[in-house]
């Protein structure tokens, strides 16, 4: 003899199954698990676009080698055509080589100059001026 609890045919006394309704640890175990593959994600993304940059880098980097080189050559070769065009109309061998080392440093001072230049503000001076939180840094904030 089966009770009413046990047949399928007789309602019993109504039970309440609380697996049957959404759980709040069910719904935050499900939310961590989304997040968790959606930071994972942008993870992946962020290697990925990390290593394109440095694959373009590199490049950049073995295509400006190549670039200096040729300018070096190039430069060379007309220092190496005035000495030639210096002899030819008649300079010694040691003002022409003189001509050209002096063409040389001047070169180069200028170069160094415009360097000095370039240098005169340390590199990310904007983000350390927001950092710190300097006196021109707010003069400039309230004149825009």
């Amino acid at each position: 003899m089966q009770s009413a609890l046990h047949r399928p045919d007789v309602a019993g006394p109504a039970r309440t199954d609380h697996r049957s309704g959404p759980r709040l640890g069910r719904i935050a175990g499900s939310l961590l698990k989304q997040s968790r593959t959606i930071s994972s994600d942008f993870l992946l993304l962020a290697v990925l676009d990390a290593r394109s940059a440095a694959v373009r880098f590199g490049w950049m980097l073995g295509l400006g080698v190549a670039a200096g080189t040729l300018l070096v050559t190039a430069w060379l070769a007309l220092v190496a055509a005035g000495i030639v065009w210096m002899l030819g109309s008649g300079a010694s061998w040691l003002t022409a080589l003189a001509v050209a080392a002096v063409l040389n440093v001047i070169v180069a001072a200028l170069l160094a100059f415009r360097m000095r230049k370039l240098f005169a503000e340390p590199p990310f001076a904007a983000t350390l001026r927001q950092l710190r939180g300097d006196e021109a840094t707010r003069q400039t904030q309230d004149s825009v």
